[in-house]
């Protein structure tokens, strides 16, 4: 046990004489420690209650005969981080965490790992690290939230976001504006839609990495809780049995994943994430594979912000395991793949079935035969950019207008809220990728802004920033190259036309190769907008997004 460095023989007895000033036992030391690395704050919505399915985590190990030691991770939350400086920190402390989770688990030689994030950059943060160290590890969230109510619907953040963008249009008043706001968040889960939380933790189920219910047992359910003790339970028997993260995280597990994203429409940062994943377990996985498998697997769910559906549905129609039987039919799985319940993919949905086809549709009446995200290149986006199409309005899958361009996701936002964007816009935001912005804001704002506008069916939007998983519309993200990297998304000019083809996957600039090359003699890049602290060093060592945005 890698533990013995710490526990035992002689010369260990000053490292066990710390254990003993906490309380530790003899019988206690005697057995695996397990780390259960919590991002219990009182600042994420998503983890507020983390401390409590935590404790279910500790109680399942001691019960399956370990010693939880419990350790703390940070956790950004994109929501409140959203339109202002702080959302420039969100993709940077997925580094952060997995630096901090390798830091604490090596340091203290640790034997196993339960991960208890919940939400967008935590769960991945996580996940890299315990690929990377290749030890025993399972992932056990906090849940979605469940769905708020306006207006007589169910609602989730999305609808916010949007209704602040109604109400800058005159479309409903403060006082409707008051009641989204008081109505959209019930209580503690990630927020309620297929958002990138949601997305990442059901892809865990996809990966293998956490247990069957991981992705849609809401937050407050005494079935979360339930889910929990077993993790404790599961990661003893992945220390007995030595099953190490690189077993269950591989080129098949990862093939897995992404047929389930495709499936159930996951956010754009999914692509980032599963990039930044499958490079830690030293998987090669480029871009191209998406669009490959978003090619033959067709979309099945059409949760919020592309439908009216939350993540409470997708547990009543049967979860991740439905959604993966459905795909098994058509040969979409590899089913052999080993997962933490120690049993085969196969094994974990054998029996599933879709219970309500309110939030999964069969595989033979999908909602488009094509997966939920798209590649797209050109030269606009020489090495891709993305866009979540099952979230595009039919009408703007082909779409062609005038560049609107701006240098921040400020000056877009004050230019959409002053109405200066009309129907066949397509607004260019550059300058916010993982080293111009640096950090790659997420941009909710703009997008939801257009979408409460009733905007998203006629403006498209593109950017080397992302998109947030709560984004509908034709919202095309992750240009790479980016503008400070010298891409040609810097040489756009105001009024230049870029076609967009979805279907057809090409994004261009309709201006000739002479033209661009001209305009590249004369371009000279922005200053850099931070230049002291973390993000200042993020911005030298960070990789395109092409890449997942890791560190160099």
């Amino acid at each position: 046990m890698r533990s013995d460095n710490v526990t035992k023989g002689a010369e260990r007895a000053p490292n066990r004489s710390l254990f003993y000033a906490m309380g530790y036992t003899k019988e206690e030391l005697e057995r695996p420690l397990i780390g259960v690395v919590s991002a219990h704050s009182e600042i994420v919505p998503g983890h507020a209650h983390l401390d409590k399915i935590a404790e279910a985590v500790k109680a399942g190990i001691r019960m399956a005969g370990g010693t939880p030691v419990l350790i703390p991770s940070i956790g950004v939350c994109d929501g409140i981080a959203m339109g202002h400086i702080g959302m420039k920190y969100s993709l940077a402390s997925r580094e952060l965490i997995a630096d901090s989770v390798e830091t604490m688990t090596m340091a203290h030689q640790l034997d196993g790992l339960v991960l208890v994030p919940n939400c967008d950059k935590i769960v991945p943060g996580m996940v890299m690290a315990a690929v990377r160290m290749n030890v025993p590890a399972v992932v056990c969230s906090g849940g979605p939230m469940l769905a708020g109510t306006y207006d007589g619907e169910e609602v989730s953040l999305s609808k916010l976001f949007e209704a602040v963008g109604a109400y800058k249009a005159g479309i409903i008043d403060a006082d409707k504006l008051c009641e989204c706001e008081t109505g959209a968040c019930p209580g503690c889960g990630s927020c309620a839609g297929m958002y990138t939380a949601n997305s990442m933790n059901c892809l865990c189920e996809s990966l293998g990495i956490a247990l069957p219910g991981n992705g849609t047992i809401p937050a407050v359910s005494n079935k979360r809780i339930m889910l929990a003790k077993r993790a404790g339970m599961a990661i003893m028997e992945m220390v007995e049995k030595n099953i190490c993260a690189r077993d269950i995280i591989n080129e098949r597990s990862i093939k897995n994943a992404l047929a389930c994203d495709m499936a159930l429409g996951c956010s754009s940062n999914s692509v980032l994430h599963l990039l930044a994943i499958a490079n830690e377990a030293g998987v090669p996985l480029d871009l191209n594979l998406f669009n490959e498998m978003s090619a033959k697997v067709p979309n099945l769910c059409h949760l919020a912000p592309a439908g009216s559906t939350h993540m409470q549905d997708l547990d009543a129609a049967g979860g991740i395991p439905a959604v993966q039987a459905e795909l098994i039919k058509k040969g979409h799985l590899d089913v052999d793949a080993l997962t933490v319940t120690g049993k085969t993919v196969g094994e974990n949905v054998a029996g599933a079935y879709i219970k309500s086809q309110k939030a999964i549709r069969p595989i033979d009446d999908p909602y488009s035969a094509t997966g939920g995200i798209q590649i797209l290149w050109g030269n606009i986006a020489e090495k891709g950019c993305v866009v979540k199409r099952s979230a595009v309005a039919p009408e703007m899958l082909c779409h062609s207008g005038p560049a609107r361009v701006f240098n921040s996701e400020d000056e877009a936002i004050a230019a959409i809220y002053a109405g200066k964007i009309v129907d066949g816009d397509v607004v260019v935001i550059r300058y916010e990728g993982p080293k111009g912005g640096p950090g790659m804001r997420e941009m909710l704002n703009p997008t939801s802004a257009l979408a409460g506008m009733k905007l998203d069916k006629t403006v498209a939007l593109i950017t080397d920033g992302r998109f947030s998983g709560a984004s509908r519309g034709a919202s095309i993200g992750h240009v790479s190259p980016e503008a400070a990297d010298g891409g040609n998304i810097a040489l756009i000019e105001e009024g230049d036309i870029i076609a967009i083809d979805i279907p057809n996957a090409s994004i261009n600039v309709e201006v000739s190769d002479e033209t661009l090359a001209e305009r590249r003699a004369n371009y000279t890049p922005l200053e850099p907008k931070i230049k002291s602290g973390w993000l200042a060093r993020y911005a030298r060592l960070v990789s395109s997004a092409d890449q997942g945005a890791v560190m160099k």
